[in-house]
């Protein structure tokens, strides 16, 4: 790898830059360009069929500024504009957006493609940066600024000829990074001069990064820069269009937001040339995530997807931010085991700000559910193991049995070598825990409670009968309460060579039928061992418990 072959982007000039000091505090114009500028960098452009689709669902979405296409480029963009204008598709408050390059009959039929229309913007580009004007076209400053001036003259001779539409005219000095900073300002006045905006008819002036070429500040400061040397900045819309080359497009339009721009336009997931555009998903969710209105609609984010990949044939990535499948998805043991705590905690506290670790947005707030939040596999620990338990099964299992458990569905998940589902993991509680029924068995049993007047003293008998390994075996014993005469039986007839270490229990459902369950944990040669039991006996879920327990130490 060379790297001595590659130049260093030029910083900017700018000791007084302000944009560092500001903070975002509301949602920028946003214009959506998945119609054109999404659309032609698919290996398989969008049919007019899915283009509508596209279009209902940027609609739906709230964006009100549309980037429908390049309508003097193809029948299919100029069918699709008809289209939209023709059956009265476009609502009131929506502008629709074209693109033409700064050639006359280019510019002629794209007017004539906008006939109907009530509100267009007319987006006229031309190529302004150094290297394409000695390489692509070969021609000085002047002459690509003489396209620019005839292409806006073009513009707003033909608007006249369609009264019946309001027009906004916007110009992009194409590869705006690329471009000298105050080239890139002259060519913008010399078309701001034949249009000359007014604080109440405003134009746009589009600063892209046709490619990303520095670091986000250096953007930003362009971007400054240019905001405070414009002329008449009252009459202009300073809009934004990053691409991605560097994977900092998002970085780059929120700091040329901080600079001083008004406008951003960008696709759905980033989908654009090469690395793609501004991700509009994830900017628009970046402010949604710190208590700022998108003015964007992301509540179903799912169906967002499934449209946007059935329409583009594309592809959301499973760690696509806030959008992809696994984003609110966590592998790690201590990822979950705080995931759990700080979903408890905000159970507990009533706190009106969303705070749960590793969790930056509440996943119900795009239409996501929390049983995706935590998945098991070979790295998970031992609090995501007992969050599904208890949210998917309700089983709160006891602290002291999390790891165990979690060591259980570890081995299982290295052995498979794969992650598993929330099913599996009950199953394997069901083999471990619930199932052992070898080498003993309670088969039935009777208790009788006795009181002692003089001390006080509760004594509870217990007659039971235990298959042991198939044979069935009555046993009898005394204790304190039904699991500690149950425990003195076992003992008394050699079944039991254990230490009782500890008792849980909680209810499993809710309502006068609900099942308990008890957990209850022995040690065997230095080593502890869990028992669950499930009925709706507490008596019968508790004995059972203790059961398997010994069961398992054998």
């Amino acid at each position: 790898m060379s790297y001595t072959r590659y130049k260093k982007y030029a910083a900017v000039n700018l000791k007084d830059r302000q944009w560092p000091d500001r903070e975002i505090e509301k949602a920028p114009i946003w214009c959506s360009v998945d119609l054109r500028d999404g659309n032609q960098s698919l290996p398989t452009p969008m049919n007019v069929e899915e283009k509508l689709r596209m279009f209902k669902l940027l609609v739906d979405m709230g964006f009100k500024e549309i980037e429908v296409g390049f309508p003097s480029a193809s029948n299919t963009e100029y069918k699709f504009l008809r289209t939209l204008i023709e059956e009265e598709l476009i609502p009131e408050d929506v502008t629709i957006q074209v693109l033409t390059q700064s050639r006359e009959h280019l510019i002629e039929k794209t007017f004539e493609a906008l006939r109907g229309a009530k509100n267009a913007i007319v987006h006229l580009y031309n190529s302004t940066s150094t290297l394409q004007r000695r390489v692509v076209f070969n021609k000085s400053m002047d002459e690509i600024t003489e396209i620019a001036v005839h292409g806006a003259k073009l513009l707003k001779e033909y608007s006249g000829k369609y009264p019946e539409t309001k027009f906004t005219f916007e110009y992009s000095p194409e590869s705006f990074t690329g471009t000298e900073l105050e080239y890139a300002l002259e060519i913008c006045e010399a078309v701001l001069n034949v249009w000359k905006p007014t604080p109440t008819n405003k134009a746009i002036i589009n600063l892209p990064s046709t490619v990303e070429m520095s670091t986000p500040n250096v953007y930003a400061d362009r971007i400054e820069w240019f905001c405070r040397n414009v002329s008449n900045r009252d009459s202009v819309i300073i809009s934004i269009h990053t691409h991605n080359d560097r994977g900092t497009g998002v970085a780059s339009s929120e700091l040329g937001l901080l600079a001083g721009a008004d406008r951003v336009e960008g696709t759905l997931f980033g989908n654009g040339e090469r690395t793609g555009n501004l991700d509009i998903v994830a900017m628009a969710m970046n402010l949604y995530s710190e208590g700022i209105n998108p003015e964007l609609d992301f509540s179903d984010l799912s169906n967002i997807v499934k449209t946007y990949e059935e329409c583009t044939k594309m592809t959301v990535h499973e760690r696509h931010p806030y959008a992809g499948e696994l984003v609110y998805t966590a592998f790690s043991g201590s990822h979950q085991d705080a995931i759990r705590k700080g979903l408890l905690a905000m159970d507990k506290e009533n706190n009106p700000y969303w705070e749960v670790p590793y969790l930056p947005i509440d996943p119900h707030d795009v239409g996501r559910e929390y049983e995706e939040i935590i998945r098991i596999n070979s790295q998970s620990g031992k609090g995501g193991t007992a969050y599904i338990m208890e949210s998917d099964f309700g089983f709160i299992l006891p602290k002291s049995m999390h790891r165990e458990f979690a060591d259980v569905v570890q081995d299982k998940s290295d052995s498979l070598g794969t992650e598993l589902t929330s099913s599996q993991i009950f199953e394997l509680f069901e083999q471990e825990y619930l199932n052992r029924k070898e080498p003993y068995r309670l088969k039935n049993y009777e208790i009788q409670s006795m009181q002692n007047v003089e001390t006080e003293e509760n004594i509870v008998n217990i007659q039971a009968t235990v298959s042991v390994n198939g044979v069935d075996k009555k046993i009898t014993g005394l204790g304190n309460g039904p699991v500690d005469a149950f425990f003195n039986a076992l003992h008394t007839n050699n079944i039991n060579g254990c230490r009782f270490i500890s008792y849980d229990q909680h209810a499993l459902d809710r309502g006068s039928k609900s099942r308990a369950v008890s957990y209850i944990q022995v040690e065997n040669n230095g080593k502890r061992y869990f028992g669950v039991g499930v009925s709706e006996n507490i008596d019968t879920a508790s004995l059972n418990a203790l059961i398997i327990a010994i069961n398992r130490c054998k």
